[in-house]
């Protein structure tokens, strides 16, 4: 199966740009090891322990995000007439899209006769100039409470919650440019499919994908899948109980799903059966993976779902009031759809770092839900996510908004030199170059530290490109360095290389390595 992607460069979307066929044959890079192509640009992360795998003499650091207190969304609180009159959910997306930042998140809203008089979506829309401050357009596609004078989207399902959308610039069909995966309740919930000209009025696919529960966490593009994410469980292949495991759906072509969910990201279960389950008291997957495709490699975060003791359920009567915490983890994979934590057990962004808006007087946790929330504008990093308040009390108080914590572009870890190293260096897995030029950098500091050498499939330095004819670090530009060669990199065209990267002295820091076809 020849697998097929394109990026484009300076921002990501999830997609790409679609190339003519002389010019993808020309910029291509080939993975061998899966087949995977990727036009444009190919991004070795530190964290991607498949990408830059084999290293000697260096150690890995999470960089942590800095999270913005003050959320970016906020729900219409006392607005009846608004979809999102009781909260806002971030079960969405965050696109980048002509240099217009689009929103789409999950509202809650007081109707009543509703269960429990809370409504459960429809899905909303909000714009942005520079990702921070949002406006929520009047749409006038949905009645609520008697108006129309609101930012809620017309699907075919009212009861809905997450609304995963991607632009795909490989769509022949104008009509279709826009995809988006939402999910809906009919005997349970489950995922539906949707298309768009403008990312504003869509057409929703008749014919669900499948009828079995899936919590949504997000919606991708890699290689020549199509990916749904999300939360599922009830039993093992065993039959014993399960609590919340990551899952995901794949399709060839956006219309035949597979309806045997396989898995994405698990956590593992109690050895004692009595303990497991959606109540048991162990972390659990809570929305699967929320991941974005940069090409060869997906980046993502997974819910850390904490359910309280069985002691402290019993003071409450209830499970998950004021009790239930979630945080965000962090995840890698080369396939989009099997994910990994780059450091086990690692926390990424904790409940009480990015806390939802407070009761005045009442300290209720947070519990915090990813999605398609992270994209790449410029130099940064954006993650986008939900802060939902676990309210201790009445349902007047229920509660959600929509946050955002910001990384330099790429750098969610920092490969240096461990403890007591003089020297280190990195290895890349085996790439096929393209026909023509291409060029090589690094996203790092210190890079004047560095040596960059290429190297065949097996790792045997190339002598044209390595030694004294290794690559000239280039002044930054940005948070790259660019590389200049005695050799000539497209003499290489069609041959499988490795990029060695050597770094020598504590303040070396290598981020990320790019290879870009032109």
């Amino acid at each position: 199966m020849r697998l097929k992607t394109t990026v484009a460069a300076g921002l990501t979307l999830l997609g790409g740009v679609l190339l003519s066929v002389a010019h993808a044959a020309e910029s291509a890079f080939t993975f061998p090891d899966s087949g995977l192509q990727v036009d444009g640009r190919v991004t070795l992360l530190a964290i991607d322990d498949q990408g830059l795998g084999e290293r000697d003499g260096l150690t890995l650091t999470i960089n942590k995000p800095t999270v913005r207190q003050k959320p970016v969304l906020t729900p219409e609180t006392g607005n009846l007439s608004a979809p999102d009159s009781m909260a806002a959910h971030f079960y969405g997306t965050v696109l980048h899209d002509a240099g217009k930042f689009r929103m789409y998140y999950y509202a809650v809203s007081y109707r009543k006769g509703a269960p429990g008089d809370l409504w459960q979506g429809p899905v909303c829309y909000a714009e942005s100039d520079d990702g921070l401050n949002w406006t929520k357009p009047h749409l006038g596609q949905v009645e609520i409470n008697g108006s129309s004078e609101n930012n809620a989207l017309k699907l075919s399902d009212e009861a809905t919650q997450c609304a995963a959308v991607i632009i795909d610039e490989e769509e022949t069909d104008p009509k279709k440019r826009y995809k988006m995966v939402y999910m809906s309740f009919s005997h349970t919930w489950t995922f539906r499919t949707a298309t768009s000209a403008d990312g504003i009025t869509w057409d929703v696919q008749e014919k669900r994908p499948s009828d079995k529960f899936l919590e949504m966490g997000s919606f991708l593009r890699f290689g020549d899948q199509w990916i749904v994410h999300g939360q599922s469980g009830g039993n093992d292949a065993d039959g014993n109980p399960e609590g919340r495991q990551g899952y995901a759906s794949t399709s060839p072509d956006f219309v035949n799903w597979e309806t045997n969910y396989v898995d994405s990201f698990r956590v593992p279960e109690p050895e004692d059966v009595a303990k497991r389950g959606l109540i048991g008291d162990y972390p659990q997957v809570h929305l699967g993976v929320g991941a974005t495709s940069f090409g060869n490699v997906a980046v993502g975060l997974w819910g850390i779902w904490h359910n309280p003791s069985e002691e402290e359920r019993r003071k409450t009567g209830w499970y998950g009031a004021g009790l239930i915490t979630c945080d965000l983890g962090l995840l890698v994979s080369n396939d989009g759809v099997t994910f990994r934590e780059p450091v086990k057990g690692d926390v990424y962004i904790a409940g009480d770092e990015s806390p939802a808006t407070p009761l005045p007087g009442v300290e209720d946790p947070t519990i915090l839900c990813q999605a398609n929330g992270i994209l790449n504008v410029d130099d940064q990093t954006l993650i986008y996510h939900g802060r939902w308040r676990n309210a201790t009390v009445t349902k007047d108080n229920y509660y959600a908004e929509i946050g955002v914590a910001t990384l330099p572009r790429d750098r969610w870890g920092t490969l240096e030199l461990a403890k007591g190293a003089e020297a280190g260096s990195t290895l890349s897995e085996p790439i096929t170059v393209p026909g023509g030029a291409w060029a090589l950098s690094l996203n790092a500091d210190g890079a004047g530290l560095m040596s960059v050498e290429l190297t065949d499939e097996t790792g045997a330095l190339l002598p044209e490109f390595s030694g004294e004819h290794a690559a000239t670090i280039t002044r930054k530009k940005g948070l790259e360095h660019g590389t200049k060669w005695q050799g000539d990199l497209a003499s290489l065209a069609g041959k499988t290389v490795r990029v060695k990267v050597g770094l020598k002295g504590e303040n070396a820091k290598l981020y990320a390595v790019y290879l870009d076809g032109k």
